[in-house]
Order: structure tokens, then C-alpha cells, then sequence
């Protein structure tokens, strides 16, 4: 999202380095430096020139021209140069707003980047160089370079960590010019000082690494400045953290560094801070801050121990007017409660009655300005229906009740059906996976394919049998006579179809309606139980069914109505013969004659 009330200045750059070729782009940039130089340094105007060109992308126009090859990018090294002024000013007091995450975890940690590869370029150019001028000046470009590193390091500390952990910074600082060795450290010392906590964080690997090329520095190297720098470096690692101070002293990697130490001639500019550091090697001052962590630890117990016994000795004193305080302080806080618990109470009951008094004055209003419009004559009518929408009302919320009330009493049996259906679903699954594993591992085996003499033997078959049954020559008549007798038959055969196919559709039908008696009389109720026309339910329209249907009917009620006598010696199963004139009678029971004509 673009910001509101963005600097004119900045838009038409934006758009002047999109509409650019891409060689243009780097000088194009190089005019934001004078737009934040004009700005007064620390003004909330500077910080709104910072978020419009951040929110413009500029600043990865930047990264992406630093990312680029240095031959490429007219002007060279001096336009590199301040760009990484420009990045670095323009990343340090930044409020990236929204991205933030994306700003401090992936824009920052890459222009650090940008920024050691670029010394690396720089520094590879310089030793290269053969010219004084043109060392001077490349000299000058990788100290420029330092000085934005250190400035975006300083704006953000979070990147110290990932500035000495870095590749680069270690080929950097493993360099044998003095110029350049002597301004890498001096920006470690300067970075050291904003924030040294950072330096145990990293691996004890990077850590070791430093620590060799500094102290290699510090006894290899003739130069003094370089010697200078190294002690300088070294004593403040030293003195910042014990723990560096115990490993030069006590690992087996720097065994012997005070003996060399007192073996070099130090320089006047730097003799007072080479005599601190081999001071603190020295095996007195080791003692001296072993004892003050003994001292540290033993006045740390002895507080803990004093605390102890002073809290043991409070809770031994009278504490019955503290008791007392405090009981009248809760029962007093207890009524107060009470108190505006029983006020606020009340104004919501007096808030409640006057919102009640209020809608039923409402209500009645408009009951009488209804009653205004609605002709007398209507009047009855107009509350009568007012009466029944009450109801209807009152009616919805007690069925809406009793229905929730049956849900909630019917869910565990309808989770419990939910649970079935799942079972069911997965042993179908299982059973399907089964058959298909049978049907897998027991494929159809086809015919197996004949042999060549099986062919052969054929083949002799075959040849036997024209030879036995030769062919007969028809003449032209015999064939048209069988070509008409073959369409007749032809014709027969398709009017014979069309009658089969109605009278398959006639089964068809009758079947259907079957079913469709069937279902009913399934879903009808008993003869008991049956209201209305719920017993034309069970009327059929077929005669031959009525028909049956009455002759069982007739024979259950001849064979109840029988006397016992009768009944002796005939089973379950056996028919009773009814006569022909007794299945006229009309029954209104079960099946009743249809109309349907046959």
C-alpha cells in the first residue's frame, strides 16, 4: 500500500527509474543522497522520506545495483561507493511499518552482504592495483564502503552476529595489506564497542578463527599501525568478556602467547595498551579474577542466607495489628463491593422497567394510530388478528423448545447411527479391497494358444470337409427367388418384433404396477388403524387379482366361522373349496374388484 502525502521528489524519481534503461538506473539513484542530505537529520520529515522510498522499492533498486558487476555500472567504484552510503542512511531509522518481518530478516542480513562482498572486490582490486593513485583512490572507496557497513550495523545491532559469522568478513580480515587489515579492525573495534555481547554468540569455530588472525597479526606482522590496531582489538575482547580472557589464558591454542608477548618490542603510539594485555595474561591478574568471582559467589550467598534469616525473623514478630488491618481493610473492601453491587442493581432494574415502560408506550401508540386507520367495521377483525400472529408467536417458541429438547434427547442415538454407518462404510471398503486382491491374484485364464501340428490337424479337417461337401452353383432365378423369400421372412420377422415389443411394454407396465400395489400396501396402515381414504389403498384394479384376493378372503372367514368339529384333522396348509356363486358376493374388505376391462 502506498503511502499518503508521499514527497514529490521521490515519486518523480520512482518514476523516473522505472521508465530508464538499466544503465541509467545507478546514477539515477545517486540523487536520493542529495534529498537526504537537504533534509534536516533527525526530523520526523526525514523519517517520512525514509518510509516513501522504502515504500517505493528504492531501496532494493539499490541492493539490486550493488548485487551487479562493478564494470557494468557507469562511474564505477565511485557510484557504488554512495549507494552504499545512500543504503545504509536510508536502512538506519527506518519504520518499515508492515513488512517489517520481511524488512529485518531478509532486506537487512542482504545488504550486509552486499556490502562485505563489495570490500572483497574492492580489496582484490587493490592489491591488483599497480598505480599509487589508483590505490589512493580504491583505498578510499573500500574505507567509505566500512564506514556505510558500520553505520547499518550501528542502526541495527541485531546484524553484528550475522556480520562476523560471515565468510567474507573472515577473507577480509585475513588480508596481509596493512591499509586494509588496519580499517577491518578498526571496524570490528568500533562494532565491539556499540555491542560486544554478540561476539560469544557466534560459533566457537568464527570465534577461534578471529582470535588466530588477530593475535597472527599482532606477532607477525612489522608494521606498527597494523600491530597498533591488533593489541588495541585484542585487549578490548579481553577486557569485555572473561570467558575470551580464561581461553587465552588456559587453552591449549594460545599456550605460551604471554612468553612471545614479553619477546616483541611494542611501539610508543601503542605501548600502554600492550602492557594492559600482557597484565591481564599474567597469572596474577588470572588470580585476581578468580578471586573476584569467589568474592562475587560467597556475597551472593551470603544475601540469599541474610534474606533468609530476615524473613524468618518478620514471620516471628506480632503480626496481630497488621491481622487486624488487614481483616478491617477486606470486610470494609467487602461492603463497598457489596454496596455498588446492590446500586449498579438497581439502576439496571429502574433501566430495565423504564425500557419496558417505553416500548409498551411505544406499542400502544401505534396500536392507536392503527387503530386510526382500520375502519370501525374492521376494528374486531384488526384484533383478532392481532391475537392469532400472538399465538402463532407463542405457539413457534414453544415448538422451537420442544423440538430442541427432543434433538438433544435423540443425539446419541443419532451419533451412534453416524458411528454404524461409518462402520459399515469401512468393512464394505475392506471387503471390496479383498475381492479385488482375489480377482488380482487369481486373473481368468484364457485358451491356451494351438500348437503347429495342432494347425496343421485342422487345417486337414477343414479341407476334408469341402472336399466332402462341395459347394453348389445357384443360377440366377433359384437366387432371386431366395433374395424374396428372404425379405419376406425379413418383413414377418419385424412386424413379429413391433407386436413382442408392445406386448413387452404391456409387461412392463403390469409389472410397475405390481410393485407400485406392493409398496403401498406396504406403507398403508392396517385395517384397524385406517381413516378417510386411506382404505383405497387397498383396492386393486386387476379382476384375476380381486378375484384371488376374495376367494382367500371367503376361505379365512369359512374356516373361522366353521365349528370346531370340523376342524379336527386338517392341517395349517390346506385349502378349503369355496363355490363359484359365493365369489360374487361383495365384500367391502380387503381386495375389491377393479374396473379395468381385460
Amino acid at each position: 500500500m502506498k503511502p499518503k502525502g508521499t514527497d514529490p521528489r521521490i515519486l518523480s524519481l520512482a518514476a523516473e527509474v522505472a521508465k530508464s534503461p538499466e544503465q541509467n538506473v545507478p546514477v539515477i539513484l545517486l540523487k536520493l543522497k542529495e534529498i537526504i542530505n537537504n533534509t534536516p537529520f533527525g526530523s520526523s520529515e526525514l523519517k517520512k522520506i525514509k518510509q516513501d522510498i522504502y515504500c517505493y522499492d528504492l531501496i532494493r533498486y539499490c541492493l539490486l545495483v550493488l548485487s551487479q558487476d562493478c564494470s557494468r555500472i557507469q562511474g564505477g567504484w565511485a557510484t557504488i561507493s554512495q549507494l552504499t552510503q545512500i543504503l545504509s542512511h536510508c536502512c538506519v531509522g527506518l519504520e518499515p511499518g508492515e513488512d517489517a518481518e520481511e524488512f529485518y530478516n531478509e532486506l537487512l542480513p542482504s545488504a550486509a552482504e552486499n556490502f562485505l562482498i563489495l570490500g572483497r572486490q574492492l580489496q582484490t582490486c587493490f592489491i591488483n592495483a599497480a598505480k599509487g593513485e589508483e590505490k589512493d583512490e580504491l583505498l578510499h572507496f573500500f574505507q567509505i564502503v566500512t564506514d556505510s557497513l558500520f553505520w547499518l550495523v550501528g542502526g541495527h545491532v541485531q546484524l553484528i552476529q550475522n556480520v562476523l559469522q560471515s565468510e567474507h568478513f573472515l577473507h577480509l580480515l585475513q588480508t596481509d595489506n596493512v591499509q586494509i587489515g588496519s580499517t577491518v579492525m578498526n571496524m570490528v573495534q568500533n562494532i565491539l564497542q556499540i555491542n560486544s555481547g554478540d561476539l560469544l554468540r557466534i560459533e566457537a569455530k568464527t570465534l577461534h578463527s578471529i582470535l588466530d588472525e588477530v593475535i597472527f597479526k599482532l606477532l607477525s606482522t612489522p608494521s606498527p599501525v597494523l600491530r597498533s590496531t591488533a593489541t588495541k582489538l585484542l585487549l578490548l575482547m579481553a577486557e569485555s568478556h572473561q570467558e575470551i580472557l580464561i581461553l587465552l589464558r588456559l587453552s591449549a591454542c594460545y599456550k605460551g602467547l604471554r612468553n612471545l608477548l614479553n619477546k616483541q618490542k611494542p611501539g610508543i603510539e601503542f605501548r600502554h595498551e600492550f602492557r594492559q594485555l600482557i597484565s591481564l595474561l599474567s597469572p596474577k591478574v588470572y588470580q585476581e579474577v578468580e578471586e573476584q568471582k569467589l568474592h562475587q559467589a560467597a556475597c551472593l550467598i551470603q544475601a540469599y542466607w541474610k534474606g533468609f534469616q530476615t524473613r524468618k525473623r518478620l514471620k516471628k514478630l506480632p503480626s496481630a495489628v497488621i491481622t487486624l488491618q488487614r481483616n478491617f481493610r477486606s470486610k470494609r473492601a467487602k461492603i463497598l463491593l457489596k454496596l455498588k453491587r446492590q446500586k449498579e442493581e438497581e439502576e439496571n432494574r429502574l433501566q430495565l422497567q423504564l425500557e419496558r415502560q417505553r416500548a409498551m408506550r411505544v406499542s400502544r401508540e401505534i396500536r392507536l394510530n392503527m387503530l386510526e386507520i382500520v375502519h370501525p367495521g374492521q376494528v374486531e377483525k384488526h384484533n383478532r388478528e392481532i391475537e392469532e400472529k400472538s399465538a402463532l408467536i407463542i405457539q413457534k417458541h414453544w415448538r422451537g423448545y420442544r423440538e430442541r429438547k427432543n434433538f438433544h434427547q435423540q443425539k446419541p442415538s443419532l451419533v451412534e447411527y453416524k458411528a454404524a454407518v461409518t462402520l459399515q462404510r469401512a468393512a464394505l471398503k475392506f471387503l471390496a479391497r479383498c475381492r479385488m486382491k482375489k480377482k488380482q491374484f487369481a486373473p481368468w485364464q484364457g485358451p491356451r494358444e494351438l500348437t503347429d501340428a495342432q494347425r496343421v490337424e485342422l487345417k486337414q479337417h477343414v479341407d476334408d470337409y469341402v472336399r466332402r461337401h462341395p459347394s453348389s452353383q445357384m443360377s440366377d432365378v433359384a437366387s432371386r427367388e431366395l433374395h424374396s423369400q428372404a425379405q419376406e421372412r425379413l418383413q414377418h420377422y419385424f412386424m413379429g418384433r413391433a407386436l413382442e415389443d408392445r406386448a413387452q411394454q404391456h409387461r412392463e407396465a403390469l409389472k410397475a404396477q405390481i410393485n407400485t400395489n406392493i409398496e403401498q400396501l406396504m406403507k398403508a396402515p392396517t385395517l384397524k388403524e385406517a381413516e378417510g381414504e386411506e382404505p383405497e389403498l387397498f383396492l386393486s384394479r386387476s379382476r384375476p387379482v380381486a378375484a384371488k384376493a376374495k376367494q382367500a378372503h371367503l376361505t379365512t372367514l369359512k374356516h373361522i366361522q366353521a365349528p370346531w368339529w370340523k376342524k379336527l384333522g386338517e392341517e395349517a396348509g390346506d385349502e378349503v373349496d369355496v363355490p363359484k356363486d359365493e365369489l360374487d358376493i361383495e365384500l367391502g374388505t380387503l381386495f375389491i374388484g377393479g374396473t379395468k376391462p381385460p
